[in-house]
């Protein structure tokens, strides 16, 4: 959930209850309720998860209604809560990356992104096998853990996605996009054919559902046996109905709906809820656990065997080079570092530039510190030079720097490659997850000219592993009484200097 969202929601009085106490099981008890679901898990053909803002809250993004959330310090009349990151920056949980996993293995079928906070009429979608549907989070935290989109339908839009409404084409930036509404925004389509403007995808407090995320959504929804939700800490009412049945998820506070029964139970599938607060439809499922759903799902992983990936971010940027000749002995030229997503868009993960030329003392080295960067100078047309390139990433960034070399021949006239992305991609992480160094980058294309030349450059900008302590090894709880289940140690590596940065673990609350 973006602050800046938050805001940006048209006023709306009746928001229900918030700031409802916590509860957490106690620890022996916990630790039986996560062996059972992970048994219900591995006996289910077609399971079906929900997930809230309960799990992006360990990413750092407040939730609405828990204690120390937006509505719940609104209506104290306190400000909103500050976020641990940029919005831009925050990392996938460690639930984000175990439904990874599960996608992975062929557990997760499908992903719904939806909000609570809808008219029943709204919400008609049926339900299918596996699917996380996410209640009011538009953090795209989904998207950048590696869940493919085309098993993701965001039913309440994205905070970093945009549209074309003519030919439906979709952007997904590194930057939050500055409205919701589904209104335009400042960009057009880059499909030379169309140009039209650009539209966000989040919708306001009346906005209808999109009815391709909606149809996608209820093509997937067929035969689900096992509905699991997470991290829901909105009160939400909904109602289940598995193979040829429907689902409509809202919340209880905002507009009362009729108790239909959850057909779900009646087609003998089960429902299992994960939250730290008390929801209308607890009494309604096989299973409700009362812990932080992190410790929960790490639990479920370890039961069974299956490993937590690591979340490694990669960030894109756009190196431009014109020239012109100047009485055929020198050459002027202009150097560009921008977004690949316009001269215009910014650049969120780059805090400075510092340019220089080691095989070249006579030129002069560069610290830019200001977007756009740019660099002009004018050196011999014949004699080729190189530029080291040191990137200095924002704050969020577990990576301090990242730099590369550029050698330039202004004799060159004219060449170009494209890599493919998904290999570059996976070919880097797995250099960067080997831990062999930091700031690592790879080409993905480049385009040559006789006065020009453009490349794009894909770097490693953060890694965060996610690892179980010796107790959740051994499958048995701690003993402490603040400890609802083992720590998962959580660690963002940062390598300044080869200095590798101190380990954070996940507070117990």
């Amino acid at each position: 959930m973006s602050l800046g969202y938050a805001e940006k929601l048209s006023y709306r009085e009746d928001i229900g209850t918030v700031g409802m106490s916590e509860i957490f099981d106690p620890s022996d008890i916990l630790h039986q309720k996560i062996e059972e679901l992970a048994l219900m898990i591995k006996e289910s053909k077609h399971l079906v998860a929900f997930t809230g803002a309960g799990i992006s809250t360990s990413s750092g993004i407040p939730d609405f209604r828990g204690p120390k959330g937006v509505w719940t310090l609104q209506r104290a009349g306190k400000g909103l809560p500050e976020a641990s990151l940029p919005f831009d920056r925050a990392m996938p949980s460690l639930t984000h990356m175990a439904l990874v996993e599960l996608e992975k293995a062929g557990i997760l079928k499908f992903v719904i992104s939806q909000a609570v906070e809808r008219a029943v009429a709204d919400c008609r979608v049926s339900l299918c096998s596996f699917i996380v549907l996410q209640f009011r989070n538009v953090d795209s935290l989904h998207l950048r853990s590696g869940i493919p989109r085309k098993k993701l339908a965001e039913l309440h839009g994205n905070s970093f996605r945009e549209v074309c409404p003519s030919c439906e084409t979709e952007y997904v930036r590194d930057f939050e996009v500055e409205t919701i509404g589904m209104k335009e925004t400042s960009r057009r389509c880059s499909d030379t054919n169309c140009g039209a403007k650009l539209r966000d995808s989040v919708l306001d407090w009346e906005d209808a559902l999109p009815p391709k995320e909606v149809n996608a959504a209820e093509n997937h929804c067929k035969t689900a046996d096992l509905v699991l939700c997470l991290g829901t800490r909105e009160s939400f009412r909904v109602l289940f109905k598995l193979s040829d049945c429907y689902v409509v998820p809202r919340s209880l506070q905002i507009t009362p709906a009729c108790n239909l029964p959850l057909k779900c139970i009646r087609n003998n599938g089960k429902i299992v809820i994960v939250n730290l607060q008390p929801t209308p439809k607890d009494k309604k499922a096989s299973l409700v656990i009362h812990g932080l759903v992190d410790k929960v799902i790490a639990g479920v992983m370890l039961f069974l065997n299956l490993r937590i990936p690591p979340y490694i971010r990669i960030d894109f940027v756009q190196l431009d080079l014109s020239h012109s000749p100047k009485k055929n002995t020198y050459v002027k030229w202009t150097m560009r570092i921008m977004s690949i997503h316009g001269p215009r868009a910014p650049l969120p993960f780059l805090k400075s530039v510092e340019i220089s030329f080691p095989e070249r003392p006579e030129l002069k080295a560069t610290f830019l510190n200001k977007q756009p960067f740019r660099l002009k100078r004018e050196t011999v047309r014949k004699k080729p030079l190189k530029m080291l390139l040191m990137f200095h990433l924002s704050d969020g960034c577990s990576f301090l720097y990242a730099s590369m070399e550029w050698p330039i021949d202004f004799q060159v006239k004219k060449g170009s490659f494209v890599n493919d992305k998904e290999e570059v991609v996976s070919s880097l992480k797995s250099t960067v997850e080997e831990g062999s160094q930091y700031g690592q980058h790879a080409l993905l294309e480049g385009k040559f000219l006789p006065r020009s030349e453009a490349m794009v450059v894909a770097i490693a900008t953060s890694i965060c592993r996610y690892e179980a302590s010796k107790e959740e090894s051994s499958g048995r709880p701690e003993t402490k009484p603040d400890d609802s289940f083992p720590l998962i140690k959580r660690h963002s590596e940062a390598t300044a200097n080869g200095i590798m940065a101190t380990e954070k673990r996940f507070k117990s609350s």
